[in-house]
């Protein structure tokens, strides 16, 4: 279940020259739908009149990986744009309903939402809106905003406000000539900021969003659909530029660091170092010792890490980096290195320049090229489903810096193989989903170095049917855990989102995470409604429970585990999957291999990361107390350090709309 970041893209046109000739839109326009780039559906809109009412009428729908989401809304506004009514019922995602209204009269709005239903005061300026989707209700909202002297926070209905703000201009190649957009970025509609492009008669033109699975979402007028790639490379650019150009947090970069009095976990050998001195000198570890053993350079910053761990920067193995706001998030809670796990091709590849380069808050990125099959159940536009389109499609990766191929469900048994030996042959590896039609053994018989979520390894374990376990005496399960052994398969398990899809709706948040109160109000609406009636949750209690037997079995086994997330609760859900692991039986510094120097070895880097040692980047994070001896003090974090940089958690927490 991913979770991810709206970007919101309303750009305004102001000018054409003789080629670029403004769409006539008065009596409605179609937007395309598209999620990794793909056109997944449509949003139309109609014009309609009933008196002095003008009625916009809203068709909107996508398909998403088989699942259908529509959504029809009606929005009744006056004559001078001033907002009457809103309807919106259907989908918002394959998981989530929307049954809302509003209606305005005389400053009251009668709003229902779902079974609740209630009048509330409005001031002199609010607009109804229903989340992310419909855009042409975005577009709305923004042409009420300009007329209304673009006040710098505006009331929204139901709840909540938004933030426009107006960021210059882009002009694009069309029609052999220049198309000027006016930039927005819109903030309140979900977590973080939307970017939006619009003419200068308020006709919307591209709408960059997440949807409410936190999934990135972009609608764009549909005569420019060839403009997408541009605007979804600028839209990533611009919003890692908000956080240098705006951010207020006190990040300090000195030539020179002596971390003092703490103690240094050593993930390679299982030893502490107490009362130890680090010095690191333009973000390199220089030393790490004995306090008694390291004299302190005159010149050092000095930070006094008594009472405190200090351990090497966490990983993310399973990353969908969906929005400028996960890289502070990320930060927030010690994660230095993420593996992306598929993305846009032009969206990913800006966003990792942007934060190397300085341009953007962030953790390192290792970027996995996502590769699907084609059909109804596809992802994304890199596709293949011939021998000459996987190869085409691993160089596209190889050449553009990705160390990783993923492949997805679509892929064909016969073209997996393609896939795994043109990405070997270049030195990359190969992680991904065992493809429909395929085990897990076949997939990595034919080249998969890596899998993707432990359901595709309990799917070949063998259950007893008296306890409900897996049966680890049987010689087929035996034989699986050998196999994946032999061949040094890595799996990360996801096990919090498997977590997170059986919760029951009873049980509080904050039982999975404390810290969920902090969260941005949009992401604790997106989660408080992930999970299940309680009958149908019970009734997964089982199968939650073999889940974390395989990765029990797989830890004792000797198969490499690597802690992912696959997003879930920004940043959190980091710490989440190592607690689970250590409830699922491995130790605490099990637990922490898994986020640390076990990835970094796996993806051939642990020369520079993953262990606090001489000559590695200085990655590290300090924690009050010792997760040794209880893992969940790992969310005691008091500071981070990334390449010598110097960052404190709640800054950055507040930098993406964290309380905390």
């Amino acid at each position: 279940m991913k979770l991810s970041i709206v970007i919101f893209c309303l750009c305004g046109l102001l000018a054409f020259n003789v080629n670029a000739q403004s769409p006539d839109s008065s009596e409605g326009a179609t937007f395309l739908l598209h999620k990794f780039q793909q056109n997944i559906g449509k949003e139309k809109y109609q014009i309609l009149k009933n008196g002095s009412e003008i009625i916009y009428q809203i068709d909107f729908k996508f398909v998403d990986r088989g699942g259908a989401v529509p959504l029809t809304a009606q929005l009744a506004l006056n004559p001078n744009g001033t907002p009457i009514s809103l309807v919106a019922k259907g989908k918002n995602s394959r998981f989530s309903v929307l049954n809302d209204s509003v209606s305005i009269r005389d400053r009251t709005a009668h709003i229902r939402q779902g079974d609740s239903v209630y009048d509330k005061s409005i001031g002199k300026i609010s607009f109804p809106v229903a989340g992310y989707a419909p855009g042409t209700v975005q577009m709305l909202m923004l042409q009420y905003w300009k007329k209304h002297g673009r006040p710098e926070s505006m009331d929204i209905l139901p709840t909540g406000s938004v933030k426009i703000k107006w960021d210059g201009l882009d002009t694009l190649s069309w029609n052999q000539g220049n198309l000027i957009l006016e930039r927005y970025i819109i903030g309140g509609l979900i977590w973080g900021n939307e970017l939006a492009w619009i003419d200068k008669k308020g006709q919307l033109y591209c709408l960059i969003t997440n949807d409410a699975e936190a999934d990135k979402l972009e609608m764009m007028l549909e005569p420019y659909e060839s403009l997408l790639p541009d605007l979804i490379s600028r839209a990533a650019a611009c919003s890692m530029r908000i956080f240098t150009a705006s951010s207020k947090i006190s990040m300090l970069h000195p030539k020179m660091i002596a971390i003092t009095g703490g103690t240094v976990i050593d993930l390679v050998n299982g030893k502490d170092l107490v009362n130890a001195t680090i010095l690191i000198a333009n973000g390199l570890i220089q030393t790490v010792g004995p306090a008694d053993a390291v004299k302190i350079p005159a010149a050092a910053y000095i930070i006094k890490a008594d009472g405190k761990t200090i351990l090497p920067g966490l990983w993310d193995m399973h990353a969908h980096f969906e929005q400028a706001e996960w890289g502070p998030a990320y930060l927030a809670v010690g994660v230095t290195t993420v593996r992306d796990c598929g993305n846009e091709f032009d969206y990913i590849n800006a966003i990792q320049s942007a934060i190397d380069k300085g341009l953007g808050i962030g953790p390192h990125i290792l970027k996995a090229g996502i590769i699907d099959g084609k059909g109804k159940m596809a992802l994304g536009i890199i596709q293949a489903d011939s021998k000459e389109e996987a190869i085409a499609a691993v160089r596209r990766y190889k050449d553009n810096g990705f160390v990783q191929i993923k492949i997805y469900s679509s892929v064909k048994p016969d073209i997996v193989k393609a896939i795994c030996q043109e990405a070997h042959r270049l030195n990359l590896t190969v992680t991904g989903h065992v493809p429909d039609g395929m085990n897990i053994i076949q997939a990595v018989d034919s080249g998969m170095d890596m899998v993707n979520h432990i359901q595709y390894v309990t799917d070949r374990l063998k259950i007893d049917k008296k306890s409900k376990t897996f049966d680890f005496s049987d010689s087929a399960n035996l034989y699986l855990l050998s196999f994946l052994k032999q061949h040094r398969t890595v799996i990360d398990p996801t096990l919090g989102v498997y977590e997170m899809i059986f919760r029951s709706f009873k049980e509080p948040m904050t039982d999975i995470e404390p810290a969920y109160a902090s969260l941005p109000a949009p992401l604790q609406n997106l989660f408080i409604n992930m999970g299940m009636p309680d009958a149908r949750a019970l009734s997964m209690k089982p199968y939650m429970a073999r889940l974390e037997q395989a990765v029990e079995a797989l830890q004792k086994a000797g198969v490499p585990l690597v802690a992912g997330t696959d997003q879930g609760l920004p940043g959190f859900s980091l710490w989440r999957e190592l607690e689970l692991y250590v409830h699922a039986g491995l130790s605490p510094l099990e637990a922490l291999r898994t986020a640390t120097i076990v990835p970094a070895h796996f993806m051939q880097l642990d020369q520079y990361y993953g262990s606090v040692e001489p000559g590695k980047e200085a990655d590290l994070i300090l924690v009050d107390g010792n997760p040794l001896m209880d893992i969940s003090n790992i969310r005691k974090l008091s500071l981070v350090i990334k390449t010598g940089t110097i960052y404190k958690p709640s800054e950055l927490h507040q930098l993406v709309g964290f309380s905390k």
